[in-house]
């Protein structure tokens, strides 16, 4: 009888099991095709580098009928890429330094002290990431014009610098604002000052955050176009995807060159999103909850 009586609960039991399962299976098969169609670019890109334009303009979307390994050193040479990249590299890797140092400095102090003016100083920083970055670029010209500065590494990275903090203050302060008190009180008690406290403290717990930032700010450095046309035009200076363009003119477009320079060009943003994919996800998640 007992058995009995249990049997319908049982029953319903697995039959909601069944249909978290099929639930689940759903999710998962979307999951799935979403990551498939975001991927495909990515793919279309490094399958469509090793074509020859006749090929790309006859079959687009099909694999190559002869795979053309050639395109890579041939779009190398003629970009002169080996200087853009060490260009891209110098400017992208100071910018992301500065970037990083600059935001936890301002976000530690913004989080961990009260003072007077701090809802003035959040507001600017507010108001800073509103701004339109190219709207910019005019007054900027104007400035670095006045200053000596364009055609230089600074022209590049003091707009960097400026246009990032804002965004990186604010993950930052956001993500600082969640330690608890009692390790500042460990810290002076164990005799430690504030930059002992930032540098061995703060900065390591923070990995999490500065990673999401770095990634954000490498991108956005790494990729950006209008700046270095606006303030750059020695040819030794130019960075990468500014030397992309010489693969198009008033008469056409090189296209299995300027594709093959493209998947060049994209590698070192995968390498630093799969080197930091963990703690980005930690950081994204952690701001979420703590912001």
């Amino acid at each position: 009888m007992r058995q009995l009586a249990m049997s319908p609960a049982s029953s319903a039991q697995r039959g909601s099991f069944g249909w978290r399962k099929w639930i689940s299976g759903i999710i998962t098969t979307g999951l799935t095709l979403y990551a498939l169609l975001t991927l495909y670019p990515l793919l279309w890109l490094f399958i469509s580098a090793f074509k020859t334009n006749e090929q790309f303009f006859s079959n687009p979307f099909s694999l190559p009928s002869s795979w053309q390994f050639t395109n890579f050193s041939r779009a190398w040479t003629v970009a002169n890429m080996d200087v853009a990249f060490l260009n891209s590299l110098i400017v992208t890797s100071i910018s992301l330094v500065l970037t990083l140092f600059i935001s936890a400095l301002a976000a530690f102090v913004l989080s961990r002290f009260t003072f007077r003016y701090k809802p003035l100083i959040m507001g600017l920083f507010l108001i800073g990431m509103l701004i339109p970055v190219h709207s910019t670029l005019v007054p900027l010209f104007i400035m670095m014009k006045e200053m000596s500065i364009l055609d230089t590494y600074a022209a590049l990275i003091l707009p960097y610098v400026a246009f990032e903090l804002p965004i990186g203050i604010f993950i930052l302060s956001a993500y600082m604002t969640s330690f608890p008190k009692e390790l500042e009180d460990a810290a002076h008690i164990d005799g430690s000052g504030y930059w002992t406290m930032f540098l061995r403290i703060i900065m390591p717990l923070s990995l999490p955050a500065l990673s999401t930032i770095a990634v954000l700010a490498f991108l956005r450095f790494w990729n950006d176009f209008a700046f270095p046309l606006v303030f750059i035009s020695k040819p030794s200076l130019k960075t990468l995807p500014l030397s992309l363009s010489v693969f198009a003119d008033g008469y056409g477009t090189d296209y299995s060159l300027t594709l093959a320079a493209l998947a060049m060009s994209v590698i070192p943003t995968i390498i630093i999103y799969l080197v930091f994919q963990e703690q980005i996800m930690k950081g994204m998640l952690a701001g979420s909850v703590k912001g």
